[in-house]
């Protein structure tokens, strides 16, 4: 074992990991106060989030051709991505999109661990970045709510809580509408909160969306991510010794010991002044090593920063490194592991491309009508009665014509009116085709009927003719 192991070994006491840091010895809930973060960090990560807010409220107000740009309405099975309208008949490319998505969160993880969860994660950006910030404006740093929260209810405490209660049902509340819209649209959202009365089930659901977030943000919090969230189970699957992650640097840190003014510092750089521990959201201390409650938040890295900085030693004790990176100190490599992952992701993504641009915006199906043979008629033909399903995708009406495409001598009746399938709807209908009885050669003849409209052919669809069994002649 080498210096740097016997280093490490020392400064981990392995029980922390036998139980999370929100709950204290006793099974009960042990809230994390954290002190409010400064840093180059904290101040990139704010500018993020108002540019990750500007997008997510400013969606669902875009529109293409009087739609949604962005809709995912899954009751109705209908979803709009940058204006293209999808069906259930596309599912098939959003299950190959998520399974592409869990590919690249798989390698995003192997590469660069939970930086996902700290700056793009919406739980993390909402609860750190905006409630926590109201909360600091309302209750103050940690030392004032923990204060508070232990004090008796005074004039000045009902008065805070009310605020705060207030200041989070109402922001719970929009985020709960705006996200709804990305579901069921915004005009259909404004439409149930200016009519409450005639859309009463929808409203309720509004609340009861409002009142989810509210538990999550006054309450809940940062158990999200460690007991809900399955992700940081995950990464202690895909992690390795190379994936970067916010860590200690132990080997230029221990011993740790107090920081003396115009002291001959014998021992490591790290003073124990325990700073990275009060401001992480999780309760963690970080010079423990890799934890599944680490969100990447970066709070310790800016906390720690600026402690070295303030007594004269050298920024970066604790950052975005790889375990490689601290012990051996060598830089991140591109492994085998993760060219393995990027051919996957590849592959995945050119196959994704491929089937977006070959989508259709029309879906035909014909099928001979269920318990219907055919039909031999007093002229020296035969009939065989076909049921079809058309599906419209595009924003215009579409008329409908079909033609025998396999044969020459045909006839084709339609049952009923003329077919026309509305702008993203959906149509069925019946129609007999009629062959010359020396045509059908076998009991079963292939028959490719083009779908056309507006005498462009718009689709092609295989189908058989059904025929009377033919006897071969053993003389």
């Amino acid at each position: 074992m080498t210096n740097n192991d016997n280093k490490q070994s020392d400064i981990h006491d392995e029980s922390f990991r036998d139980s999370i840091a929100t709950i204290n010895k006793e099974g009960e809930r042990a809230w994390v106060f954290p002190t409010k973060p400064h840093g180059k960090y904290y101040n990139l990560r704010t500018y993020f989030t108002w540019l990750y807010l500007a997008i997510f409220v400013t969606i669902p107000f875009l529109k293409y051709n009087g739609e949604p740009l962005f809709l995912f309405n899954i009751p109705e099975e209908k979803f709009i991505l940058f204006g293209a309208i999808f069906w259930a008949q596309d599912f098939f490319i959003f299950g190959l999109g998520m399974l592409i998505f869990i590919v690249f969160i798989a390698l995003f993880t192997v590469v660069f661990g939970r930086l996902f969860c700290g700056w793009v994660c919406p739980q993390t950006i909402f609860m750190e970045m905006i409630f926590r910030k109201l909360e600091y404006l309302i209750d103050g740093d940690a030392n004032y709510q923990k204060a508070l929260k232990n004090s008796p209810w005074t004039a000045e405490k009902i008065k805070k809580r009310t605020l705060k209660f207030i200041v989070f049902y109402s922001l719970s509340f929009i985020i709960a509408n705006i996200l709804l819209s990305y579901f069921i649209s915004l005009d259909h959202v404004i439409t149930i909160l200016k009519n409450p009365a005639e859309h009463a089930g929808a409203f309720i659901g509004i609340f009861i969306f409002t009142t989810i977030f509210f538990f999550i943000y006054w309450w809940f919090r940062e158990q999200v991510c460690l007991i809900v969230c399955p992700y940081g189970r995950m990464q202690g699957v895909l992690l390795d010794k190379n994936s970067v992650v916010v860590a200690y640097d132990y080997v230029r840190g221990e011993e740790r010991h107090k920081f003396k003014k115009n002291e001959i510092r014998t021992g490591g750089d790290c003073i124990d002044c325990n700073l990275c521990v009060k401001v992480c959201p999780t309760g963690i201390d970080i010079r423990n090593g890799t934890q599944l409650e680490c969100v990447s938040c970066t709070a310790c890295i800016d906390a720690c920063d600026h402690i070295m900085e303030s007594v004269g030693l050298e920024k970066g004790l604790i950052r975005y490194d790889s375990e490689n990176g601290i012990k051996n100190k060598v830089k991140l490599a591109f492994t085998n592991r993760m060219k393995a992952y990027s051919i996957v992701l590849i592959i995945l993504i050119g196959v994704e491309v491929a089937l977006l641009t070959t989508r259709s915006d029309y879906d035909a199906t014909i099928l001979r009508a269920k318990g219907m043979l055919y039909q031999e008629r007093p002229d020296g033909q035969l009939s065989n009665l076909f049921t079809i399903k058309l599906v419209n995708k595009t924003r215009k009406q579409l008329p409908v014509e079909l033609k025998i495409e396999n044969f020459n001598f045909y006839k084709l009746q339609l049952i009923g009116k003329d077919i026309v399938v509305k702008e993203q709807g959906v149509t069925e209908g019946e129609f007999f085709v009629f062959l010359n009885k020396s045509d059908v050669t076998e009991r079963k003849v292939k028959l490719l009927i083009g779908v056309y409209s507006n005498g462009k052919k718009i689709k092609t669809v295989k189908t058989n003719f059904l025929g009377p069994i033919k006897f071969k002649n053993n003389n």
